[in-house]
């Protein structure tokens, strides 16, 4: 019977008793006689195909020995590959010596083995995507299993799928440097001189020069240091002030809560009457007034709880599509889980975590900017050892391992340290702890923390007016005595810079 005949003849006999997975046999022939005829064919492969690629378990024999007579530096021909076959008892398992031959027979050079490799892959892909889809079908008929967990599996095996066989192209040198210089050029027109997305943060941005795209920055402290106050400020500084789309990811918060501390981050209205609603006629104008930048930033606020690792990259995934985040915060990662796994332990498991948000990052090209907890061995130290290090950080040292950077928030007067060692005031004072810096500097700077307003600010930020809780009339308060950016308290109702002056109504709230 002629070999058209007899695969006309199989395809019909397949479709009378069912689907065939798909495959490509005859090109998975021709690879691997186009490997045995041709000595440096395997180097355009082999970093395209895997032994379990084949659908022939005869195919997945013959490449493997292949595989291994390449990694020893042996030569590879059908004398070779048959010799291997031998050793490793499979040579019989693959039709003998026949079989090679014929694989060889039928192909006359190896011109168009890259485009066969790629179909057979297609094929694997194909084959893999159909077991994980019956896989799922079982464990959605199956009453016990949770729809949470469901959809966890689905977007774990999908991703872990994708990440083992997509494949970046190998760049020359000339292609990536052009590149880089495109970025220092960008900079050098910036007067800030910032090549990445800006904090906000005159000091923190002169170390960093923005966050970098494609890093993953934790950002760590214990309980009460206010870390979700920090990356608030952050986000909200880069969209109102700055117009770049982020996205925040609160677990532990939610969005209405966000949107509170935002309002009265904004407003500079007390939180307490943001909360009960007890706000004077000027203080909803002045409300709504402040209100319209936030409304109008490009935040988005998801308060998805005990969200799984793979949920977070799939929404990350959408959020650059369709609205071109430039960067993501996670608030926090210690509250996430890794998928359906019960059978790792939290250690492997946060180890997983942390591996992914930088997986986002560098995928999406964006900083991820990933909020943690520290154990409580800082606890348990004194004087300046409370300020905390990198081994403080929970759960697991793949968080470090797998950061660009890590930064700390320190408050000494949240230890009743209310002078530094020269006699300053530590009272609204945050130390920011850069412990690790993989393309920079580490150091340490100064912000300043308004408790009242769960808010950082610049250091030599001046207090802006706000109103007297009993007379609603407008009043100053600073916290230091310099004079900054030209502007000058005042007693009254209103402030001075230069030689000028504005009212109430005029005041920059």
């Amino acid at each position: 019977m002629a070999k058209k005949e007899y695969k006309k003849e199989y395809k019909e006999l397949a479709s009378e008793y069912g689907k065939l997975p798909p495959q490509a046999t005859d090109l998975e022939e021709a690879v691997l006689g186009a490997l045995m005829i041709e000595k440096d064919a395997f180097t355009e492969v082999s970093d395209l195909l895997k032994a379990d690629y084949f659908y022939k378990d005869s195919h997945q024999r013959i490449f493997h020995a292949i595989t291994q007579l390449f990694l020893n530096d042996e030569p590879v021909d059908i004398l070779t590959v048959s010799e291997k076959l031998k050793q490793e008892g499979d040579l019989e398992k693959i039709g003998g010596n026949h079989y090679l031959s014929l694989l060889t027979s039928r192909v006359a050079s190896a011109v168009h083995l890259e485009f066969h490799a790629r179909i057979i892959v297609q094929k694997y892909l194909q084959r893999k995507l159909i077991s994980v889809c019956t896989d799922l079908q079982e464990m959605a008929y199956d009453e016990a299993t949770d729809v949470k967990d469901l959809i966890d599996a689905a977007l774990k095996n999908v991703f872990e799928l994708a990440e083992g066989n997509i494949r970046k192209d190998t760049l020359k040198i000339n292609t990536v440097v052009d590149e880089a210089i495109k970025g220092i050029l960008e900079a050098r027109e910036r007067e800030d001189g910032i090549s990445g997305i800006p904090s906000g943060f005159t000091d923190l941005d002169a170390i960093t020069s923005g966050w970098q795209r494609s890093d993953l920055i934790i950002i760590a402290a214990r309980p009460s240091m206010g870390k979700t106050a920090l990356v608030l400020s952050m986000a909200r500084n880069m969209a109102v002030d700055y117009k770049q789309p982020v996205a925040i990811f609160s677990l532990e918060m939610s969005a209405i809560q966000l949107a509170n501390r935002l309002i009265v981050s904004e407003t500079e209205l007390e939180s307490a009457k943001i909360k009960n609603g007890h706000l004077s006629e000027a203080e909803l104008h002045h409300l709504s007034t402040k209100i319209r930048s936030l409304v109008d930033a490009p935040l988005y606020v998801d308060d998805t709880p005990s969200l799984s690792i793979f949920e977070l990259r799939a929404k990350c995934r959408r959020l650059k599509h369709n609205h071109q985040i430039q960067a993501v915060i996670v608030d926090y990662l210690q509250l996430m889980t890794a998928g359906m796994d019960n059978k790792w332990n939290r250690e492997h498991e946060v180890s997983t975590i942390s591996r992914q948000l930088k997986v986002i990052a560098k995928e999406l090209n964006i900083p991820v900017i990933a909020l943690s907890q520290l154990n409580r061995g800082v606890e348990g130290r004194t004087g300046d050892a409370k300020k905390p290090m990198l081994s403080d950080l929970r759960e697991s040292g793949a968080i470090e391992q797998d950061a660009d950077m890590v930064l700390f928030i320190h408050r000494p007067e949240k230890y009743g340290v209310l002078t530094t060692a020269e006699g300053d005031s530590t009272r609204g004072i945050a130390d920011i702890i850069i412990a690790k810096h993989r393309n920079g500097a580490v150091g340490e700077i100064q912000l300043r923390f308004r408790a009242e307003q769960a808010k950082f600010c610049n250091l030599e930020t001046i207090s802006p007016f706000h109103s007297d809780v009993t007379t609603g009339e407008v009043i100053t308060q600073t916290f230091s005595s310099k004079v900054n950016n030209g502007y000058v308290p005042t007693l009254n109702t209103g402030f001075e810079r230069g030689g000028g002056s504005y009212t109430d109504a005029e005041a920059p709230f």
